[in-house]
Parts: structure tokens; sequence; C-alpha cells
């Protein structure tokens, strides 16, 4: 089985410039992932087949960032259980709004969490997904209030 954890799904690889701040939260608290590429548009088989498969390939949660139509996430979300997080990305004149509404309009049953519009949501994305498995990692759980901690220091010091 799998040792990694996160499946972070992009659907073009000049995605890749905002999904690495998700990468780095994950490389951070030590959480083995996937990232690949794959396109609900362009090619929807791999993307299905990549769903399908995830749970029996050792996965607990898939994170999938995405721009203009962002149907990623929804077409993941629809094939598989595990959670799903969605990271709209700004890769049209549109700002990243159409990838935002693309994302968060979900039809009830297929739930897709999702997040802000690009870098800060790709970076809340790995956070969501740390928070999802600290639920049964204590010690996971004990590094999240160590990253809290650390950040409301970080704050305390720039009054």
């Amino acid at each position: 089985m799998n040792k990694k954890q996160i499946l972070i799904v992009m659907g073009s690889s000049s995605d890749e410039k905002f999904m690495s701040e998700c990468a780095k939260i994950l490389d951070s608290f030590g959480i083995g992932y996937d990232m690949v590429v794959s396109s609900a548009h362009r090619t929807p088989q791999k993307t299905r087949e990549i769903a399908v498969k995830a749970k029996e390939s050792g996965y607990r949660v898939i994170i999938a960032g995405a721009g203009g139509a962002a149907h990623l996430a929804g077409v993941i979300a629809s094939e598989t259980v595990l959670p799903v997080i969605g990271v709209p990305l700004p890769s049209s004149h549109l700002s990243g709004m159409d990838a935002l509404l693309s994302t968060v309009q979900m039809p009830g049953g297929i739930p897709v969490a999702t997040v802000a519009i690009g870098e800060p949501g790709a970076k809340n994305a790995g956070l969501l997904a740390v928070e999802i498995l600290a639920l049964t990692d204590e010690s996971l759980h004990k590094k999240l209030l160590e990253y809290r901690h650390t950040l409301a220091m970080s704050v305390e010091k720039k009054k």
C-alpha cells in the first residue's frame, strides 16, 4: 500500500506554481503525497481512473486544483467517497472567479470543500487535509497545535 496519504491533482502542469503551496504545507508536517496532472475535460478517462482507484491506492484525502471551468474537483468527488478539497485557480481573464463558482457550486449529495482562490487556497487546502488526518493521528494533532501557536506568535511579533 502507498504510504502517501494525500493525492494532489492539477488540471494543467501550469497549475503547479499555485499547488506547490499545498505541497510545502504537507512537507512541513511530514505528510506524504503524490502530485499528478489530469484534466476533467482533456483527459476524462484518466481523471476517472485516478478518482476510482484513489482509496485502494492508500490515499485518504484528494486535493484538486483547477482554473477556468474548474470541474476537476467535482468530477473527482463524483467518483470517490474520499474527502475532496477544491482549489480554484486564477488561470483566466476572470481572475479565478469562474473557477471559484464552478468549484463551490456542487449539487447536494456530492460535496467538495472549497478554499480561496490561488496560493492562499492551496495553502489552506494543505492545512485542511492535515486537519482531516489529525482526527485519527495524535502526533499530527500536536503538530497542528504547535503550528497554530507559532502562527499566533508571528502575528504578535508584528505589532
